[in-house]
């Protein structure tokens, strides 16, 4: 029964913090629309990943590690903010790119570890984890397998958002032209720069 119900709450944690609006939601389904379905999976399997992770540190109150992310949230915040306008410019200016066939510019992998390395530098993901975390009253220290069956949760959980938002995506793929990519590309651009710069003040606030 107990282990139930942290594959329970580990699912709902992943799904909460996945489902929320953000760089990663914004880059998985530019993704999509651009490379196709397995690369927006790809790219959710690497958020998932690092949510997972996380849920993992929690998990396992692994205090030293926790502290750390902690006290360094204004490097975090300041780097993650840079990365996401990096990315943001990037997007921006990425000419449109045919439906009609695949991309061969990136290997697939490419899309796995830029999504993970992106979700971990996110500060918002260590924030809304100590939230979830503790609203769902999911601390404590518990048997090391129960807490496999937590981050598992919480990996299905994210992993279950991303299927859906890639396969909704994916369906409305073929109602897209050059000229929607084009703003797609640019709307994705602005939104994870716009993302990046909120990111970049909100850890100069804190530092001050």
């Amino acid at each position: 029964m107990i282990a139930l119900m942290l594959i329970i709450k580990g699912l709902v944690a992943g799904l909460a913090i996945a489902v929320p609006v953000g760089p990663i939601n914004v880059l998985v389904a530019s993704r999509t629309l651009t490379k196709g379905r397995v690369s927006g999976l790809l790219s959710g399997l690497g958020a998932a990943s690092a949510d997972a992770l996380y849920g993992a540190l929690a998990g396992f109150s692994i205090s030293l590690v926790i502290d750390f992310l902690m006290r360094e949230e204004f490097w975090i915040r300041v780097i993650g903010g840079i990365l996401l306008v990096g990315i943001g410019i990037v997007y921006y200016r990425k000419p449109p790119q045919s439906l009609q066939k695949k991309s061969e510019d990136s290997p697939a992998h490419s899309d796995y570890v830029s999504t993970l390395l992106l979700t971990l530098t996110n500060p918002t993901t260590v924030l809304s984890f100590m939230a979830v975390l503790t609203a769902l009253g999911m601390g404590g220290h518990r048997p090391w397998w129960l807490t496999f069956l937590l981050v598992g949760g919480i990996l299905c959980g994210s992993m279950l958002w991303w299927v859906v938002l890639v396969t909704l995506v994916n369906w409305l793929r073929d109602r897209f032209n050059e000229e929607s990519m084009r703003w797609m590309n640019r709307i994705a651009g602005i939104a994870i720069g716009g993302f990046g710069l909120f990111t970049f003040a909100m850890g100069l606030a804190h530092r001050h």
